[in-house]
């Protein structure tokens, strides 16, 4: 469904802008931060920050815990060039010595790490742009040491909706990327045996004077439509009109369009070696996703 190439050169292409653009990102960023508290009693020995991008999230953990391995993994090699390996450095062991942060370019779908090598995995705003959610949690579980945490966000299908039905009035080509649903999100994590899972979904709206506008923000973040079956040519100036036509009726009171984002964040715990998984479609272990507790903000 992705075209995974076209996702890196996006983000490669957008590590310059990035972090100009991202408020959206910082701001569910510090949501999972906030969660780190639960490991307040505990040190962690290796730290890996998943779609790190240019490594806020990295730096503020490596504050943190300045006697942690602290990796930041990202698809996109231009992102972790933007990254200083210096930052938030602190002095390990009392030994004199200053401790940066380890830079990887890898994909999420395929870790390249050692297994059971983790105990805190970190992932803001990444997993949408992972098609098989099943086989990327089954890795994240493969990577945890046991007892290790999991602290992940992404997009929610009812993101950019009102982005999506404009274009549809333009033409019958998909010009947004879609994303999973919070079912799907939740029963993934089970299917991969991760303990006591809790989910918080939030929806944040924000306002756009015109749809360039948009566009333009959602190219330097890189999010641009990744769709493998998307069209290869440029939008016309006529379908792009018509698509603008469509989102104008939804301004708000304020007169700037609206995007919404459905942000889904996830905690959970890694399982003991040899806890149950369901593998290949046959049922090892059977817990309905509607248990797992579903909560929002506010």
């Amino acid at each position: 469904m992705f075209d995974s190439h076209h996702i890196r050169r996006a983000f490669g292409r957008a590590a310059d802008s990035y972090q100009d653009a991202a408020d959206l990102q910082r701001e569910v960023e510090g949501w999972l931060l906030e969660s780190l508290m639960y490991l307040d009693d505990t040190v962690p020995a290796t730290v890996v920050d998943l779609g790190s991008g240019p490594g806020h999230a990295s730096a503020e953990m490596r504050r943190r815990w300045p006697k942690a391995r602290i990796v930041a993994v990202d698809l996109a090699l231009p992102m972790l060039q933007r990254l200083d390996p210096r930052a938030g450095g602190g002095l390990a062991g009392g030994l004199g010595l200053r401790r940066g942060i380890d830079r990887v370019c890898g994909d999420a779908a395929a870790l390249p790490l050692a297994d059971g090598s983790v105990d805190v995995l970190f992932s803001n705003l990444c997993l949408q742009w992972v098609e098989d959610l099943q086989a990327a949690f089954a890795g994240f579980r493969r990577v945890l040491k046991p007892g290790g945490l999991l602290l992940l966000s992404t997009f929610g299908h009812d993101t950019l909706h009102e982005l999506r039905a404009a274009f549809a009035e333009a033409d019958e080509a998909p010009h947004v990327s879609p994303f999973t649903t919070i079912a799907n999100f939740g029963d993934a994590l089970m299917h991969a045996g991760f303990r006591d899972p809790v989910i918080d979904r939030d929806m944040l709206v924000r306002g756009y004077d015109d749809l360039p506008g948009l566009m333009r923000e959602l190219r330097a973040l890189g999010a641009t439509n990744a769709l493998a079956r998307r069209r290869r040519t440029l939008t016309g100036r006529a379908r792009f009109a018509r698509a603008a036509a469509a989102y104008g009726p939804l301004r708000m009171d304020d007169g700037r369009l609206p995007a919404s984002w459905e942000v889904v964040t996830a905690m959970a715990w890694a399982p003991e070696p040899g806890a149950p998984i369901r593998l290949g479609g046959e049922e090892v272990i059977s817990f309905p996703a509607n248990r797992i507790p579903v909560r929002r903000r506010g």
